[in-house]
């Protein structure tokens, strides 16, 4: 037999190598089917973190933000040789390091045990803040939310004669269980605000949400949460003094003064922003004219982190608080950085910066900030501000408003007019300087 006419295959180590190349095959199409679904839902997310637009520094929750200068000066010292160098402490201490690092892992804050108690306490704990703009009145400190009891009775009754205060809490209201729809939540009337004057159309809403947040200087008390029902005594004050201030600017400013705790059936503090949300509409409807809403709060710490000296005048330093629960918060915060920027540039240290907040873990998160985009929650002061200190502080701010909105005032007649718009300038122009 010839065998050049024949060839023998070996039929095991055929299908060996076919069995061989079958499974690559596969390991390579699960490769590239996990692939296409991993680019998938990270494109996913990358679109739904667009639109949520849950926090300006999602990577890293904020956390370079709110390092303070000297870590990153410190670090650029080592590689550069010339750098200044100060007789400051070390930013890089094992103490600070130990205590920035405990707080990043655990949320809990070494020289705060209240920050512990918040984590397990229901309606104590509020969402970490979010630095969106740094303040030149501290590099570190986010404003402290640790909400009082609020079923018991307020440190003090109302003065003789005194419109009733708003309610206790802090600028994290928890938003609980929805309350009803046709809440009986008053409108504001006449009475809630100040006297008539020549500034007839009322452009600006000052308002409490949670009016009777109040200050230990004031009621003589060493609480850690004072809470009145004498507006003479609570955040209705501060409001009292803005509101004197812009009439003196020559803008018209409304004030309410609802005490919701009395003028509420069921109150529940955890409703707090859905109260004053009534609050707001109605001024907004009775005022066609009225284009900034202002929600004055205090902050939960003390003296020593809420007061600066400026020029050896003691001041009560401010808070910018947004809701980033509001889909359009960026131009909330547009409108917040224009006063930051004002009093940044006339009194460097007043404010504390500009934060952002979500809602969840008791907190609201929105502030009634998507109903103008000229809205911002302001914390003044703390806990142990002085009435002096508030006055001084409330008067600064309100000429920083003042000057924004007389700013924005012709700047938007001159438009109408076609005419180039000039600069606001604080007493002059078209505005009765304040006395």
């Amino acid at each position: 037999m010839n065998r050049k006419w024949f060839h023998l295959w070996n039929i095991g180590r055929l299908r060996s190598k076919v069995l061989d190349a079958l499974a690559l095959g596969r390991t390579m199409l699960l490769l590239a089917c996990g692939s296409l679904v991993f680019f998938i839902l990270l494109g996913a997310g990358g679109m739904a973190g667009e639109k949520l637009d849950n926090s300006p520094l999602p990577s890293m929750k904020g956390l370079a933000a709110s390092l303070s200068g000297g870590i990153f000066k410190e670090l650029l010292g080592m590689e550069v040789p010339h750098l200044p160098d100060t007789k400051e402490p070390s930013a890089l201490s094992g103490g600070k390091v130990t205590s920035f690092v405990f707080q990043l892992l655990t949320s809990v804050n070494p020289g705060d045990p209240k920050s512990l108690l918040s984590r397990e306490v229901p309606g104590m704990a509020a969402d970490d803040a979010v630095l969106l703009r740094k303040g030149s009145g501290g590099a570190e400190g986010a404003p402290a939310d640790y909400h009082p009891g609020t079923d018991g009775p307020a440190a003090d009754t109302p003065a003789p004669g005194a419109t009733p205060a708003p309610t206790p809490g802090e600028s994290g209201g928890t938003q609980g269980t929805q309350p009803p729809e046709n809440s009986d939540a008053p409108a504001p009337s006449p009475a809630d605000g100040p006297e008539a004057s020549d500034t007839g159309v009322k452009r600006i809403l000052i308002y409490h949400s949670h009016p009777r947040e109040a200050y230990n200087p004031l009621l003589s008390t060493k609480s850690d949460s004072p809470n009145s029902a004498n507006p003479a005594k609570n955040v209705m004050l501060v409001g009292s003094f803005i509101t004197k201030r812009l009439e003196k600017r020559g803008i018209g400013t409304f004030h309410s003064e609802v005490d919701y705790a009395t003028k509420v059936a069921d109150y529940n503090w955890n409703f707090s922003y859905k109260y004053s949300r009534v609050t707001v509409k109605a001024a907004m409807a009775e005022n066609a004219g009225m284009t900034e809403l202002i929600d004055i709060h205090r902050d939960s710490q003390r003296h020593d982190k809420t007061t600066t000296v400026i020029d050896g005048k003691s001041y009560a330093q401010v808070y910018f608080i947004l809701g980033r629960s509001n889909k359009n918060w960026k131009k909330n915060e547009e409108f917040a950085n224009k006063i930051h920027q004002r009093l940044e540039n006339k009194y460097p240290g007043l404010s504390r910066g500009i934060w952002g907040k979500s809602s969840g873990r008791g907190n609201n998160g929105e502030y009634n900030q998507s109903m103008s985009p000229n809205s911002v929650l302001i914390e003044v002061g703390g806990i142990d501000s002085t009435e002096a200190e508030l006055k001084a502080t409330s008067e600064v701010l309100a000429d920083a408003i003042a000057d924004l909105y007389w700013s924005s005032h012709q700047a938007e007649k001159a438009n109408a007019e076609g005419q180039p718009a000039v600069p606001a300038k604080s007493g002059t122009g078209s505005e009765p300087a304040a006395q």
